[in-house]
């Protein structure tokens, strides 16, 4: 007998594939103030998160909420505008809910996006960042509990979440476009507070380059279950700075804004080439 969770699984599924049929292959997450991308896609279907059976509902400004299904350089494809943060009171297997839900319509690539703070000094608001590795102590695992053997094993490797070949062809379409991509180490953390001075300290001290509320637990679900993982942060504030200035939503979202047309550019290229 099917789980509680694969049930759920199977009826979101089930009523997604009713309203659209044909199958996505790429999966794209759009974080805060990056929702522009939908605007280069040919969408065929959109549905508010509110219609979908056992989804969640995303509750912050700049996260627009609905799926929705088309079109993006010669690909189908399906894109969140807007995702769930642990933060808002969600649970990891919630929040982590419609990646699986992506899974499971056949999507074998996601695309991840993200607003994050800068440690490293060699960052300027405005700037992408590939994510080659991240670190995930500071978040809760949304693997805990009871395996699910239909969606991926116990144990799973996590040597490399980030699809280095994705990596490599993001680097060649940086190139081509004229950006200077970054590439380092993302850190996961649960929000909602912007972190202290000390934990900014902390987190350039164990690796980190960049911090956000968010990426870390899709990254680890859809590795989890045999998908390919590709993420850029928009660096959106610096953490670690001598003047006392404080930071602000509203200022993450401005500088998103700014950033996004870069970020839509690189995603749109990648899509194509997938």
């Amino acid at each position: 007998m099917a789980s509680e969770l694969m049930q759920q699984l199977t009826e979101t599924t089930s009523f997604i594939k009713n309203i659209y049929a044909a199958t996505p292959e790429v999966g794209i997450i759009l974080g805060s103030g990056l929702g522009n991308l939908v605007k280069e896609m040919q969408v065929e279907q959109e549905i508010g998160y509110e219609q979908i059976p056992h989804f969640p509902l995303s509750t912050v400004i700049g996260h627009s909420g609905k799926m929705l299904f088309g079109t993006l350089s010669g690909k189908k494809v399906m894109v969140m505008a807007g995702r769930f943060h642990f933060y808002e009171g969600y649970m990891p297997q919630q929040v982590v809910y419609p990646v699986r839900v992506m899974k499971m319509l056949g999507v074998q690539t996601l695309l991840l996006s993200n607003a994050a703070g800068s440690v490293n000094p060699a960052y300027n608001v405005g700037d992408l960042m590939i994510i080659k590795d991240h670190i995930s102590f500071f978040t809760v695992n949304p693997l805990l509990g009871k395996n699910e053997e239909a969606l991926g094993t116990r144990f799973p490797d996590m040597s490399e979440p980030y699809s280095k070949t994705l990596i490599a062809k993001a680097h060649e379409i940086g190139k081509k476009l004229g950006y200077n991509l970054h590439e380092g180490i993302y850190t996961g953390v649960t929000g909602p507070t912007f972190e202290t001075r000390a934990e900014y300290m902390l987190i350039k001290m164990v690796g980190g380059d960049v911090v956000g509320m968010s990426t870390v637990q899709e990254a680890i679900a859809a590795t989890h279950a045999g998908m390919k993982v590709f993420a850029v942060s928009v660096v959106t504030d610096i953490g670690i700075r001598e003047d006392e200035n404080i930071i602000t939503h509203e200022e993450v979202l401005a500088a998103a804004k700014e950033a996004e047309p870069k970020l839509t550019a690189l995603f749109k290229e990648l899509t194509g080439i997938l």
